[in-house]
């Protein structure tokens, strides 16, 4: 019901919660309108990917519908992959079967999910594609499962607002039904994203070096493929370390092997 149950007196917004990434925006009336939802279920944290009509947008102001405290606290970045480099878990939104092996949740169990993960300390957060197209494959690669809701085969299209609605609403009825749950990483922490990344551009120069990449044709998706190899394992800090230590130790001998 619009504007019942409102009360005016109160601010509150959880933290922490997930974090909304906004990937390549169209409208400033859509990123007002996922503004207005997140208010409405407590989460305030909210990041730009390029926005097409720039920002600051009062257009966003307008349609935020009072949510002032999440439009100005939204951050502005210029890559997805910068957006989610300090989040340890990522969840991509798409109606679109993709071709590749990915974990498909709905938006109740990531809910659900994530009010764990948040809860033993990780920083978790959902990507939301363009409004025309959704998300490109190499992005829903770097999301450690996919949410998808759902809907009548003959009619799945939501728009931005209704998509962040959505799982801002399971989120928010997730609240008492946590179950106490403790990380146990062996005086490690889980790799945040731009610790995998670093990795991934290791391991593919490599790869391009040695020649198992060779087949121009077939590298995006050998890429993807070994990317969602090693986003299902859910790696620690250590774990990349460990793994930066064997490409460089495979690499160096193969360069000694060349010499000799």
């Amino acid at each position: 019901m619009p504007g019942a149950g409102t009360d005016k007196t109160r601010n509150w917004i959880e933290a922490p919660g997930p974090v909304i990434i906004l990937v390549e925006p169209q409208l400033g009336e859509n990123i007002g309108a996922v503004a207005r939802v997140m208010a409405n279920f407590g989460l305030g944290r909210l990041r730009l990917v390029k926005p097409r009509d720039g920002w600051p947008n009062p257009k966003a102001v307008a349609n935020a519908s009072g949510a002032d405290s999440v439009i100005e606290a939204a951050r502005l970045f210029d890559t997805p992959e910068a957006a989610i480099a300090d989040l340890e878990r990522v969840y991509a939104t798409t109606a679109r079967h993709r071709g590749m092996i990915k974990r498909v949740v709905t938006p109740r169990r990531a809910a659900a999910e994530m009010r764990q993960r948040i809860g033993a300390g990780e920083a978790v957060g959902v990507l939301f594609g363009p409004e025309r197209m959704g998300l490109v494959n190499e992005l829903v690669a770097l999301a450690d499962a996919v949410i998808s809701v759902p809907l009548n085969p003959g009619f799945a299209s939501l728009n931005l607002g209704q998509a962040v609605l959505l799982l801002g609403y399971e989120w928010f009825q997730a609240a008492d039904k946590t179950p106490a749950s403790e990380l146990v990483t062996n005086e490690t922490r889980p790799a945040v994203k731009a610790e995998l990344l670093n990795f991934f551009e290791h391991l593919e120069k490599e790869l391009d070096d040695c020649g198992f990449l060779r087949n121009a044709e077939k590298r995006p998706s050998m890429v993807r493929n070994i990317r969602n190899l090693f986003q299902r394992t859910g790696l620690t800090h250590q774990e990349i370390r460990t793994l930066h230590g064997i490409v460089a130790e495979l690499a160096t001998h193969r360069q000694r092997r060349k010499r000799g």
